[in-house]
């Protein structure tokens, strides 16, 4: 049985999108820092900032510094280094098709027009990783897609987003196990 190694959040680097909506995958990825005390170290080799901890074995954190549509190459680095299989790894990102307070567990599948997701696969020459998709909600026009994942949320959305966020890291224990079926269904029917 496989557990999750590795935890992806996506996001872009700089100040400029730190509360865009884009970032939720950052917002996610602090979060679980902050509630096990980890620290992020800058790595060039891995393309971004990582942290890992003892804890039912070897556990990474890893939040790319390069842009979300080159987030493959980071993650590529550090599965590369660790020999982490694609099922260990869980890919934590913003999700349009998704509304704000949701939050939506899987394995594999399309990407969905994301181009993190999309680099990640192509880089890894699989879809075969689990991903956390946080809703964001969608504008309601397709053209407004890009200028809408780059802007801040409502404070409304704001609010629900990080509720996601709270909710969703209460399946993290199962995530480390491997009770991949146990932590979908407490997510899924909350």
């Amino acid at each position: 049985m496989s557990k999750i190694k590795l935890f992806v959040g996506l996001g872009n680097p700089g100040d400029k999108y730190l509360t865009t909506r884009h970032n939720a995958g950052f917002w996610w990825i602090d979060f679980v820092a902050l509630n096990h005390r980890l620290s992020f170290k800058k790595s060039s080799k891995y393309f971004g900032e990582h942290s890992n901890y003892q804890d039912n074995g070897d556990i990474h954190f890893l939040k790319p510094s390069t842009f979300m549509n080159d987030s493959g190459k980071s993650v590529q680095a550090i599965t590369k280094f660790y020999k982490i299989k694609p099922e260990e790894i869980l890919i934590i990102h913003d999700e349009l098709d998704i509304i704000p307070g949701k939050v939506k567990l899987k394995l594999g599948g399309g990407h969905g027009g994301h181009n993190g997701v999309k680099d990640i696969s192509n880089q890894l020459g699989s879809n075969n990783f689990w991903r956390l998709r946080i809703g964001i909600g969608h504008p309601g026009d397709k053209n407004e897609v890009s200028d809408y994942v780059l802007k801040n949320p409502s404070k409304i959305d704001s609010n629900l987003i990080e509720d996601s966020i709270y909710s969703s890291y209460q399946i993290f224990s199962l995530l480390i196990s491997g009770e991949f079926d146990k932590a979908m269904l407490s997510l899924h029917t909350a």
